[in-house]
């Protein structure tokens, strides 16, 4: 089977980038960490309704894009540390769209929330897409976001769960 890409190519499966853009827009339905496409991303990462989500979200798509992970609904859990692409404000690779980032929280002594790298903007700041967020890129938002604005320095960490 043949997928369109989001960069107009035909593929054998779909790239993640391509999923995770076309969920852009998801909200929550009926109260916090609800709704049918909210629970379905719960759903994939053995979640369920009232979870938080955001490395549900991750889940899925890579479930969507034939990427078999080990990523629940437990943020950390979205965190590859075998395919470390940025930890500890060094670069070991260049990041690239579909790379996970990961941002730790003090308050909890974890890391608390998680999303996709999708481009570089500059040395130093580079645009997510991410679930559970809103537009200040909050961990505890509505819906499925693009973020112009995410700080490589605060990130604690972005991983690669494809082989390259």
């Amino acid at each position: 089977m043949l997928f369109h890409c989001c960069f107009g190519q035909s593929v054998q499966s779909p790239c993640i980038s391509c999923i995770y853009l076309d969920e852009l827009g998801v909200v929550e339905q009926g109260g916090a960490n609800k709704g049918a496409r909210v629970e379905e991303y719960l759903k994939a990462a053995g979640g369920k309704a009232g979870q938080p989500w955001c490395a549900a979200f991750v889940k899925w798509v890579f479930d969507q894009a034939g990427i078999q992970t080990p990523i629940n609904v437990y943020s950390p859990t979205a965190q590859n540390k075998k395919n470390l692409v940025w930890s500890k404000k060094q670069s070991l690779k260049t990041p690239k769209s579909g790379d996970v980032f990961c941002l730790y929280y003090p308050k909890l002594k974890r890391i608390g929330h998680t999303g996709f790298f999708h481009r570089q903007v500059n040395k130093s700041i580079y645009e997510s897409v991410e679930g559970n967020s809103n537009d200040n890129g909050s961990r505890e938002g509505i819906g499925v976001f693009k973020l112009k604005k995410r700080s490589l320095n605060a990130t604690y960490s972005i991983s690669r769960w494809t082989g390259d």
